[in-house]
This record gives structure tokens, C-alpha cells and sequence, in this order.
């Protein structure tokens, strides 16, 4: 295996530094069916889902974080039954975060109840190990 070392990337155009790349670029990222059987339908160094129960999901990590200190963006589309409905993410922190595993939940739009949803997003910014 070859490795390339360069401090800066371009395209010709436009310069940047490739620790802006290796930094700030998600380092886990996915796209899934939260309903039903949930599926994955396109990731990035996400291994697994689990459905943990109503709402409540979890992804394992192809390549450990560097610390559980990543940060987390989540975000989810419509209803099980397809109407259009405000969905409010949280990270399940009953259960710890760890550098391989994230546990997260989605409440309906009246914040009280857990509520599966079929288009599920989740990005992932850190450090990996």
C-alpha cells in the first residue's frame, strides 16, 4: 500500500488545507427506513442498526471514534404512515455513548411519545481512533 502525503489539496482552483479535510469532513454518516423492519439504505462507516423499540434506534460504528465526544446531528422525515410530521431527535443518553455505539430516539410532534419514522438521518463528527 502507498501513502500519498501533501499538506494542501486542490482542484485546480481552490486550495485548502487537508487538515480541513481529515477534520471536518463526518466521519460516520446514515440513511435509513425506521419503520417495519428498519434497513439502511446508504452509510459511511456504519456497521449495524438496532431497533431498540418505538422510535428508538442504534447504529454501531465500522471504525471506532477516538472518544465518545463526537458529536451527533440527527435528523428524520416523515411518519410510519407517511404524513408529514415535525420529529423532535435526542441521544438516548440512558444508555452511554461509546466510541463504537450511539443510542438516539424520535418523539412525535407532540413531544410526548416515542414515533418510528421512515426517513431516518444521522451524521457523525470526530476523531477517529
Amino acid at each position: 500500500m502507498s501513502t500519498i502525503v501533501t499538506s494542501n489539496v486542490s482542484d485546480g482552483t481552490l486550495s485548502i488545507p487537508t487538515t480541513y479535510v481529515t477534520n471536518g469532513s463526518a466521519k460516520a454518516w446514515v440513511n435509513f427506513n425506521g419503520t417495519g423492519t428498519i434497513a439502511i439504505r446508504d452509510s459511511l462507516n456504519v456497521s449495524s442498526l438496532t431497533d431498540v423499540g418505538t422510535g428508538n434506534y442504534g447504529q454501531t460504528f465500522t471504525s471506532a471514534f477516538a472518544n465518545a465526544n463526537f458529536n451527533a446531528v440527527l435528523g428524520a422525515g416523515t411518519t410510519s404512515t407517511g404524513a408529514s410530521d415535525f420529529h423532535y431527535a435526542c441521544a438516548d443518553y440512558s444508555v452511554p455513548r461509546t466510541t463504537t455505539a450511539f443510542r438516539f430516539y424520535y418523539f412525535g410532534a407532540g413531544g410526548a411519545t416515542f414515533s418510528d419514522t421512515r426517513n431516518v438521518d444521522t451524521t457523525m463528527n470526530g476523531d477517529l481512533a
